[in-house]
């Protein structure tokens, strides 16, 4: 059987089969009977992706596919009736069929195979838990091939600000609150919440804001004489969505109440079942300066090779928040600084090395600016493509950038959301709201983290990152996590906002020429173990 046709067919009619199938149905040379049958499982079980359970799953169906065949071409699938467990009597007739969809797992090998991220996202949803029921996807967004247009980004905002609209409502800061276009008379004493379209400091020393609903635009003037809210109002990014209270007319607003979304909990949780969490980032693996030495420690560490081994034991989720490998082309001559110079071989490394990690650790996997995806965020999951070696390990959950993971659930206990997220947009906040700029947020990246949980977005200005606009803006932070976990800057950083626990993790490279350049101070090879059940926080150190 000529395997480039057979793929040709799949590829026009939208099927993804996996080598397994693919092997079921190499020993014969009927091509045209292969594509039959192919296309008839597909009408039968409403599936793109043909594997060997869709095919078991449904054998009574394939059996009748089979049966109407010519006799002469049906003894050529005898070898595929056998291992499937079929009736090797070609001319009965089975009368019951299963037509009912079945659940799809991921275990074999698609390198030879391409599948689009829309139908990635829709496959993945039946492996949100693996191997592990207490872990599941509670946020990833909808990768689209929609050509962006102009009413793309209108939609996008108009959804920021619907959504951080609904939470500001519940601020009792701001009282009397109303829509701009329904501000009347002077010198009244009202609450808006808007997008920051501009932001000025006038002559006076006064911040200046021009600020917009849905309804219509308004200037915000907050004066220097309320010290605490002029500082506030400093650190304003434009286009965030804030809450202004005080006293004006319809033209202008001045303030004295500058209020942010912000996010919190009232309590930290604690679970019932004493399980640990462990977080890593930035391994760049491919990298010359990849300290190959110090992870594979880490991964003998959790299984239970070196160190203490009962604290190990407890260890059940491993979160690696994006930039598994160096990626390829990057930045300015990137190429001189690599090991390994083909992307696809850099996840083949990387996929070797977290393969030899014990079964019963769920590895939970986002992307990161290096990794096979596109910079636009939210980013989709990593390119199948590229990292099908990956998709082959049972234990690993793939995921877009950012999401949102709950661990540890029972019956009687919700389990912790994790809101994951690589960072990419921390630099620009740390080199331009000022008080971050002031407390050298740089070098501690748990600052930025909770500049942004008070916004409750992750990159507020436009321009901090590239944007994919959607129907919906899913840089919103909502739910409210209890971890919030990120990397990109390569430091290891740990704080609370408001009973949230607020991770930066470090790298697994040495520093490199560029990034000397721009200026990193990197944290090596530092690994946060949070135990779900005492609260306790640990920094693990393979450095």
């Amino acid at each position: 059987m000529d395997p480039k046709e057979i793929l040709n067919f799949c590829f026009e009619k939208g099927i993804l089969m996996d080598k397994d199938t693919f092997n079921m149905f190499k020993d014969t040379n009927d091509v045209n009977s292969v594509k039959f049958i192919l296309e008839k499982v597909k009408e039968a079980t409403h599936q793109k992706i043909i594997t060997r359970e869709v095919i078991t799953g449904n054998r009574e169906s394939l059996n009748k596919v089979l049966q109407s065949l010519p006799k002469e071409k049906q003894k050529r699938f005898e070898k595929l009736k056998i291992s499937l467990g079929m009736s090797i009597e070609i001319s009965k007739e089975d009368t019951d069929t299963r037509e009912n969809g079945i659940d799809i797992l991921p275990d074999s090998e698609k390198r030879e195979f391409s599948i689009t991220n829309a139908e990635r996202n829709n496959f993945q949803v039946n492996n949100t838990e693996g191997n592990n029921p207490k872990v599941k996807i509670l946020s990833r967004f909808p990768f689209s091939r929609k050509k962006l247009e102009m009413s793309d980004f209108n939609n996008f905002f108009r959804s920021r600000f619907s959504g951080l609209k609904m939470i500001l409502e519940n601020n009792p800061r701001l009282e009397n609150l109303i829509s701009i276009d329904k501000i009347f008379g002077i010198n009244q004493k009202f609450s808006i919440i808007g997008m920051v379209y501009d932001k000025r400091t006038t002559k006076n020393k006064n911040i200046i804001f021009e600020v917009e609903d849905l309804t219509g635009k308004i200037k915000v003037v907050v004066t220097q004489k309320n010290k605490e809210q002029f500082k506030m109002a400093e650190n304003v990014a434009l286009d965030s969505v804030m809450g202004f209270s005080g006293s004006g007319n319809k033209e202008i607003l001045f303030a004295n109440e500058v209020v942010f979304p912000d996010a919190g909990l009232l309590e930290k949780k604690k679970a019932p079942v004493e399980e640990s969490v462990v977080f890593i980032s930035d391994i760049h693996v491919g990298s010359k300066n990849f300290k190959e030495e110090n992870f594979l420690n880490f991964i003998d560490y959790l299984n239970g090779k070196i160190g203490d081994t009962d604290e190990s034991e407890k260890i059940k989720y491993l979160f690696v928040v994006g930039d598994l490998v160096a990626g390829v082309g990057v930045y300015p001559n990137q190429e001189k600084e690599l090991f390994i110079k083909d992307i696809e071989a850099q996840y083949t490394k990387f996929a070797e090395y977290i393969s030899k990690i014990r079964n019963d650790i769920t590895i939970v996997i986002i992307p990161g600016n290096h990794d096979c995806v596109r910079l636009m965020e939210p980013q989709p999951l990593l390119d199948e493509k590229y990292a099908w070696t990956l998709y082959n390990l049972k234990n690993v959950l793939f995921t877009s950038n950012p999401s949102i993971v709950n661990i540890g659930s029972t019956e009687k206990f919700p389990g912790f959301n994790i809101l994951m997220y690589h960072g990419f947009s921390y630099p620009y906040y740390a080199h331009n709201i000022p008080s971050l700029i002031e407390e050298k947020a740089g070098q501690f990246p748990d600052k930025v983290m909770k500049y942004l949980l008070k916004n409750r977005h992750l990159a507020p200005t436009h321009t901090s990152v590239q944007h994919s606009p959607s129907e919906q803006d899913h840089l919103i932070i909502n739910p409210i996590p209890d971890i919030f976990v990120s990397g990109h800057v390569h430091k290891n950083t740990a704080s609370y906002h408001n009973n949230i626990l607020v991770l930066s993790t470090s790298c697994w490279e040495d520093l490199m020429p560029y990034q000397e350049k721009m200026g990193f101070e990197s944290d090596y090879c530092k690994v946060p173990l949070f135990n779900l059940k005492t609260g306790k926080l640990k920094i693990l150190d393979f450095e």
